[in-house]
């Protein structure tokens, strides 16, 4: 896929998924630094997680600050333009969410690929690209992260990465299967959100 493009891509996911982040800060009236904190960490958090896995260091967001001032600019236009976020709609941080997961996936897919070669380890660095950020926001959050609830979430991730990595050894183009996949884990999110869907649960019975 064509590397202007995809930086692009991922400029707008960091910032829609530091969106994500303000508007949780906001619901639980954390202070401008923490609402910049809990940003950063969303936009960023997998991405730093899945470049140390894959050894690509120094990682992205320390090589090209301009992911640093995304995410400034994001978070304090966010704090000024959304004065009321328990105001919003109840689907708007759902739906933000989904969008920067269907796009971070997709770049953990195509970033993983260019230092191996296993479709496995593209499909589980697309998941943690996607899910690790969301899973630090939640735990400063002092939440459940969404990818250990019933919710399907992180299940939409492996499926969207599935087809990227599947697109790509049927030989379709890179831009194909990167659409591909990131519409698929969109769709299955926005689905799941829409009707309520989640996986069943395991509970031991005493």
């Amino acid at each position: 896929m064509d590397s202007t493009l995809l930086y692009f891509i991922d400029i707008f996911g960091t910032a829609v998924f530091a969106i994500s982040g303000v508007l949780l800060a906001g619901r639980l009236k954390m202070d401008p630094f923490g609402v910049i904190v809990l940003g950063s960490v969303t936009a960023i958090g997998g991405g730093t997680i899945r470049d140390m896995a894959l050894g690509a260091t120094p990682v992205f967001w320390i090589t090209n600050t301009a992911y640093i001032w995304i995410i400034i600019i994001t978070c304090l236009l966010t704090i000024l333009i959304v004065r009321h976020p328990r105001r919003l709609p109840w689907f708007v941080l759902p739906v933000f969410d989904a969008i920067g997961l269907g796009a971070f996936v997709g770049i953990g897919v195509e970033k993983s690929l260019l230092f191996q070669d296993s479709y496995l380890i593209a499909v589980i660095m697309g998941v943690i690209t996607g899910c690790g950020g969301g899973i630090i926001r939640d735990v400063l959050a002092r939440e459940v992260p969404m990818v250990l609830r019933s919710e399907v979430y992180a299940t939409a991730c492996i499926i969207g990465g599935s087809i990227h990595v599947g697109a790509l050894y049927l030989d379709y183009s890179n831009r194909v299967a990167f659409i591909s996949g990131a519409l698929a884990t969109l769709i299955i999110r926005l689905g799941a959100i829409k009707w309520h869907l989640s996986l069943p649960t395991f509970a031991l019975h005493r």
